[in-house]
């Protein structure tokens, strides 16, 4: 099978530039134009429409495009696609039984966890498409890790804040406030190196690596900035959900074009070939209805948007319909360090556009 040349960016300049600088770009518009308009502390409802259930949650639904709507990729891992979600709530459920706060202690650390590794899987997708070598790749990881952990660190350390993950209380606290300033100055200090190596190489006669620099850019902006210099939960938000959301799901958007021209979806390609209205309205009102769910039995937060219910459950309930609710979500964490190795599958990077397809057979 023929070689895919080295390429400097994951899609086009443009879009690359659009979907990671553009997103932090306009998620601090947003809270610079919202805090200018007098919104300040917790997220207002139509921030919470757009970026949380418009990006954040829809989002996760679209990891239905990559696995659950396509018959031949759940044959070809079947264990793996039918033992996430099984798992993932077998999991929950035994840390709900623990204690509510348990639970999304434990379902805080696992998104952290799987936000940070979505930043160093598109610096390494970047490593990959410049057919770097592997010293080259470990050194990118090392420095996007920095610039995502060590805001994370010195939250830890300066506990409480005035916004949260998920819920009130969901990280440990404890951690010594130097602990937080050591972090982010060595999280400085690998960015700084970063920038040294490229200026080294680049008098070397070695292109500038434009896409990795605008999104080691937007990742600092939104990591430091919605974490280290935010003041409310409205900024945290935005500037959380928007790098995570949108480049994922311009990537499903992507692949799913290319999984449809091979026929991958049978009778549901249509919401493939009906455009990105239909492609992102199925995601929207799936996210939608998951909301409905969680407030009407959960949360009786939203009644403005989801009606009123007035359905409240024991605890012995809860402890199976919040792990049920958010299956979508911990099967999307657990599977999303799965479907993306490229190395491993070459079918993947040819629907992305970035190889040859394979031969058939």
């Amino acid at each position: 099978m023929a070689q895919a040349a080295p390429a400097r960016w994951l899609f086009s300049g443009p879009l690359d530039g659009a979907l990671f600088a553009g997103s932090a770009l306009a998620a601090a518009l947003v809270v610079l134009g919202g805090r200018a308009a007098g919104v300040a502390g917790d997220t207002p409802l139509w921030a919470w429409l757009v970026f949380v259930l418009g990006i954040d949650v829809a989002h996760v639904w679209a990891t239905l495009y990559r696995v659950y709507f396509d018959q031949a990729e759940l044959q070809r891992r079947p264990l793996l696609y039918a033992g996430a979600p099984l798992v993932a709530f077998g999991l929950s459920v035994a840390a709900h039984a623990v204690s509510a706060e348990f639970f999304w202690r434990c379902l805080a650390y696992v998104a952290v966890w799987h936000f940070i590794r979505q930043q160093v899987g598109w610096m390494v997708l970047y490593g990959r498409r410049a057919k770097d070598d592997e010293r080259t790749v470990r050194f990118d990881q090392a420095v996007m890790w920095a610039t995502t952990l060590g805001p994370v660190v010195w939250w830890h350390a300066h506990l409480p804040r005035p916004f949260w993950w998920f819920k009130e209380h969901d990280f440990v606290s404890g951690l010594p406030a130097w602990v937080g300033t050591v972090a982010l100055g060595l999280h400085g200090a690998l960015l700084l190196s970063w920038l040294v190596v490229q200026a080294v190489r680049a008098g070397r006669g070695v292109a500038w690596p434009v896409g990795k620099a605008l999104l080691l850019l937007a990742t600092w902006v939104t990591w430091f900035g919605g974490i280290v210099v935010a003041t409310d939960d409205f900024t945290f938000t935005v500037m959380n959900v928007t790098l995570h959301g949108v480049p994922y799901l311009a990537l499903l958007w992507r692949y799913a074009k290319g999984r449809n021209a091979e026929q991958g979806y049978g009778a549901l390609g249509l919401l493939v070939r009906g455009g990105v209205p239909v492609f992102f309205g199925a995601l929207l009102l799936l996210a939608f209805v998951e909301e409905l769910a969680w407030d009407n039995l959960v949360w009786h937060e939203r009644p403005a948007v989801f009606g009123d219910a007035g359905l409240d459950f024991g605890a012995a309930l809860l402890t199976l319909l919040v792990p049920l609710l958010s299956l979508p979500q911990t099967t999307h964490y657990l599977l999303d360090g799965f479907v993306w190795k490229t190395r491993t599958d070459p079918s993947l990077t040819a629907r992305l556009g970035w190889s040859p397809a394979p031969p058939p057979g």
